[in-house]
């Protein structure tokens, strides 16, 4: 009985051994691929935000942009015709 404890104990091991493995190579192509992702600085990110923030109407910021015809404001409540459809 001591040798088949002794075997099954090293079969467990074993397989211990090998799920651990498993994991740090999964943990290993992770990494690859956040290593291998396009980066840019933190300067050209900002300063892209910036060029987008002034070159795009932001109809909520009226203090920046000024009043927006109301055919031009997307978020404007729409204008019916007057007329209801009940279905």
């Amino acid at each position: 009985m001591a040798l088949h404890s002794a075997g099954a104990v090293r079969e467990k091991k074993q397989s211990m051994a090998e799920l651990k493995l498993r994991r740090l190579t999964e943990l290993n192509a992770r990494l690859r691929e956040d290593l291998d992702r396009p980066r840019i600085k933190v300067s050209d990110a900002c300063q892209s935000m910036i060029n987008y923030t002034r070159t795009t109407r932001d109809y909520m910021v009226p203090s920046t942009w000024g009043n927006v015809d109301k055919r031009e404001d997307p978020y404007a409540p729409q204008q019916s015709g007057g007329c209801c459809v009940i279905c």
